[in-house]
């Protein structure tokens, strides 16, 4: 009985593993290919032998930042770092406001605007991207990249639920022991729970920052200027001779995203635990 259940046990972790490294193998594949295609000699994709570039060299990412004639990478990287910095800092600041609103205080619309909010996010952004672009449009904000902001931050406090949860955690016994003190809500808010919200406000705020520095549908759809797109935009417009700036162009795009999660993941990692206990 026992050489049995040693090799049940022997043969679980070894069907285990071997389906991790097979599921591993097919994320990371498509991760090498476009680093390995980013160092294409030719930048044509046409050349490729197989999966792979023929030949290798730098020179595309030396292209990237110096050849803007057509293709501005500098410019698009600036416009994308700007709506994401943006978007984040605003976003941040409403949706830790509603999230505290919702969970420290009680009043008659608190239930049907929950209700409401969570009915609101079972449907696709997208839907809505027909009106936003006419509302853009009436508000004079086609082309300008603090449109793409102020949509981003409005729409932020939308997915408010995890930040309520979090909140929600934090005793209410402390509110009131501040309250006997003499502090006022502002007070409360400011120097007792926000201090203690750390974990949630850096979740809240890679949140923010993603989802504009990755975008593609809503800076295609409201910017029409070269000079304006963001990199997701400008790098779909490359020609089809140019894959390798292209690939080049997503690796380095994707390297200031990944320093920031590595640099705040457990920050990142407790505000989404303790957010989600009573979300």
């Amino acid at each position: 009985m026992m050489k049995k259940h040693s090799f049940g046990k022997i043969f679980d972790a070894a069907w285990t593993y071997a389906l991790l490294i097979v599921v591993g193998f097919i994320f990371f594949f498509p991760c090498l290919w476009i680093v390995l295609a980013s160092f294409s000699k030719s930048g044509s994709i046409y050349s490729f032998e197989g999966f792979f570039p023929s030949a290798y060299s730098i020179d595309t990412f030396k292209r990237l930042f110096t050849d803007t004639t057509m293709y501005n990478y500098p410019r698009w990287f600036f416009n994308t770092l700007f709506v994401a910095a943006g978007s984040c800092i605003l976003g941040t600041f409403l949706t830790i406001l509603t999230a505290y609103t919702m969970s420290r205080f009680e009043f008659r619309a608190r239930k049907p605007m929950m209700k409401t909010t969570m009915v609101l996010g079972m449907f696709p952004s997208f839907m809505g991207m027909t009106a936003v672009y006419i509302l853009m449009t009436q508000f004079g904000l086609i082309n300008q990249i603090w449109g793409l902001i102020l949509i981003y931050a409005a729409g932020a406090p939308m997915g408010y639920l995890t930040q309520k949860g979090f909140f929600d955690t934090i005793p209410k016994a402390i509110d009131e022991a501040a309250k006997i003190d003499g502090a006022n809500s502002a007070q409360i808010f400011w120097k007792i729970n926000l201090p203690l919200a750390k974990p949630i406000i850096v979740y809240t705020a890679l949140t923010s920052f993603t989802w504009p520095w990755s975008d593609f549908i809503l800076p295609k759809l409201l910017l029409k200027e070269k000079d304006l797109y963001t990199v997701a935009v400008g790098l779909m417009s490359l020609d089809e001779t140019e894959f390798a700036r292209f690939a080049a162009g997503s690796v380095f795009i994707a390297v200031p995203i990944v320093i920031l999660y590595f640099a705040l993941v457990k920050n990142m990692v407790n505000g989404i635990a303790e957010g989600a206990v009573k979300g």
